[in-house]
């Protein structure tokens, strides 16, 4: 009998649930960005079936679950996660390389507060294959802990409160009702947390209610940060030779920044910008900016997505791991069948006139445009925020509607 598999992801609590220049610096930003290059290609397709939907994403935090993921698997089944992230948990240096990136992204150094923990909850009369919890200690550094899913709601509450400490309070019920039953067996948690303040905060009274087009035509009146400042910006073109501003707004501690994009026209939909996204290209807005004194307008926006992962995982070829009869789980478990039966990645994220509170060659440079004098957010538009050190994304989106 074949037990179904939950794997719920989500990236300021992130979840996933079982049911049925030397070479370590290179490894880390070889990590780093194979890393932030599959949970930007997860991210694609989620705004791709979104289409005109708000969604707030971690490309880091779908990457985290992932990678612990590949050590559950085996065969086929791991040989799709491998393929789709690029690389193998197992393979030489990548594990210590994430791990280096974890102290990097949680050093004291980076002033914004960024927390991420991981943790995994295991059935407690499930067989695990001998030496798993060793040996997944050793790669990730977090101890197994056991529960038992029989106790349906108190195994939810273990789980919950576990996410609800670890994001400070942002995600309190990351398991609904019905998400573990009996049949649950594993349930693999990455939660991340972060809270920046603006290196130059927004006054609050130049926020003023503005018009926002929406992508359909229409507008809605929101309230819209305002600030004169040298920023750092540039200006791209998409393939199809449509132009799109990028704009960089740093958190405090310098480390990490807000990178705000949206075509220039206002005709021109946000996928044209979405759907050639990759972590590269991301770090050649950073590589081509210049600094220029410009009025920024940008509306306060607080965004909450819960994202269904299953569909968009399989069109990266993660197939196996959804179907009962084709799914290898045997570096878990050889004494039970299981399954994967759900994916989710479930996001908050604040943005404020102090700061952010979030608990995740296709482009040539141009400059044939006048740079414009003022910067107006007020249409769909795409943000990332972004350790810029390592070139890690930790949570991307797209503001359709503030």
């Amino acid at each position: 009998m074949r037990m179904s598999l939950v794997f719920a992801c989500l990236a300021m609590g992130l979840a996933l649930t079982f049911a049925e220049g030397s070479a370590s610096s290179h490894h880390q930003s070889l990590a780093a960005r194979l890393a932030t290059d599959f949970g930007v290609k997860v991210f694609r397709q989620v705004v791709q079936a979104s289409k005109d939907r708000n969604v707030v994403f971690s490309p880091y935090g779908v990457a985290s679950v992932l990678a612990m993921l590949q050590l559950t698997t085996a065969g086929d089944t791991q040989q799709q996660i491998q393929e789709a992230m690029q690389f193998k948990i197992e393979e030489k240096g990548m594990a210590p390389a994430l791990r280096q990136l974890y102290k990097e992204l949680m050093g004291p150094w980076n002033k914004d507060e960024i927390s991420t923990a991981d943790a995994i909850f295991v059935q407690r009369d499930l067989k695990l294959v001998q030496g798993f919890m060793p040996y997944f200690f050793r790669l990730f550094r977090t101890t197994v802990k056991q529960v038992d899913f029989s106790e349906m709601d108190r195994a939810r509450f273990i789980i919950n409160d576990w996410v609800k400490r670890h994001t400070k309070g942002m995600i309190n019920d990351l398991l609904g009702q019905g998400a573990v039953d009996q049949l649950t067996r594993l349930v693999l948690v990455n939660a991340l947390y972060f809270n920046g303040q603006w290196k130059t905060p927004f006054p609050e009274k130049s926020t003023h209610h503005r018009l926002f087009h929406k992508s359909d035509g229409s507008t809605v009146s929101v309230p819209m940060m305002a600030q004169t400042n040298k920023f750092n910006y540039t200006e791209f073109s998409t393939p199809d030779g449509h132009y799109y501003d990028i704009l960089e707004l740093p958190y405090h501690g310098n480390t990490l920044s807000m990178f705000i994009a949206a075509p220039y026209e206002k005709e021109v939909p946000l996928s044209a910008l979405t759907s050639i996204l990759d972590a590269q290209l991301i770090s050649q807005w950073k590589g081509n900016m210049t600094r220029l004194t410009r009025l920024l307008v940008l509306p306060k926006f607080s965004l909450e997505s819960e994202v269904d992962l299953r569909r968009p995982l399989e069109n990266l070829g993660m197939t196996d791991m959804f179907r009962p009869n084709q799914a290898d789980f045997s570096s878990l478990s050889d004494q039970e069948l299981l399954y994967m039966s759900q994916a989710l990645q479930k996001v908050k994220i604040e943005v404020n006139e102090s700061g952010t509170v979030a608990s995740s060659s296709t482009a040539i440079i141009v400059s044939a445009r006048m740079a414009p004098e003022e910067i107006i957010m007020d249409r769909p538009f795409l943000f990332v925020v972004r350790h810029n050190p390592t070139g890690t994304v930790l949570f991307m989106g797209q503001v359709m509607e503030p």
